[in-house]
């Protein structure tokens, strides 16, 4: 079993100090939880200032997700700006009290150029909690089903849950939620997708539509369009493995190897 908090918020436009003070307002009521997960870029919202907005790869925000996974003792996830090798990332950070990963956001969104500001991450990141494998991911990168692909070999799932935070625009929600049904399907796992609430200094409105599906692709959250929201989800084992005992579809598929 796992248990996991998923925070759809607003989320204020490039000011990092807010955004934590928010947050360390709702942490104290969710240190039962193994996994707290928060919005794509949540201390700035989706800004391609780059130059203004990135901190150095051990900055204060990353200190201060450590602190609270500590204080905590849970893992804490979610995406921000960062300077490294004078490139910039939108990487996201997989925070536990003893260990840090990450994951770069590999599909920049080049209608907003994300491209020009930002570089691609080049590798992918399956990490371990509670016996559970979970693969992250941001955004965009939800449009590209390749790079989001289970797979069965030995009797062995490369991942159990898959995890999208993002800021995604209500004008195309539609395809959000649809997409992420059918990650869930596909890949006979879970899918949460943390999507952020309000409008940004561009004028671009987010309704949420925050979603978790079940590997059968049936929705199992308490989500609503345009409201603050923390899901608390638990996930069981036994009832993933006992569906994938009994429609092993990824048996099926084609073998493969990310490049």
């Amino acid at each position: 079993m796992i248990k996991i908090a998923s925070i759809q918020t607003n989320i204020f436009w490039e000011d990092p100090k807010t955004n934590k003070r928010e947050y360390d307002k709702l942490f104290p009521s969710l240190e039962a939880f193994d996994l707290i997960i928060l919005p794509e870029m949540f201390t700035t919202g989706f800004s391609i200032r780059a130059n203004k907005i990135a901190e150095n790869s051990s900055g204060e925000t990353l200190s201060w997700m450590q602190q609270h996974s500590k204080k905590l003792d849970t893992c804490i996830v979610g995406s921000l700006p960062i300077k490294e090798n004078n490139k910039f990332y939108n990487r996201l950070y997989v925070v536990k009290p003893n260990e840090v990963q990450y994951y770069d956001k590999r599909y920049l969104f080049s209608m907003a150029d994300e491209d020009k500001h930002f570089s691609r991450g080049e590798k992918e990141l399956i990490f371990e909690l509670k016996g559970w494998k979970i693969k992250p991911l941001i955004c965009y990168d939800l449009r590209f089903p390749v790079w989001s692909k289970n797979k069965h070999k030995n009797k062995e799932f490369r991942y159990d849950i898959l995890l999208y935070v993002a800021n995604w625009p209500a004008a195309r929600s539609d395809a959000w939620k649809a997409l992420l049904k059918a990650r869930a399907i596909e890949n006979a796992s879970y899918v949460i997708g943390l999507n952020r609430i309000g409008k940004d200094n561009n004028k671009i409105d987010y309704d949420g539509s925050s979603r978790v599906f079940n590997f059968k692709g049936n929705r199992i959250d308490k989500f609503e369009a345009n409201n603050f929201h923390i899901e608390k989800s638990i996930f069981i084992k036994t009832e993933l493995n006992t569906y994938r005992e009994k429609f092993p579809v990824l048996q099926d598929a084609d073998d493969f190897n990310l490049l």
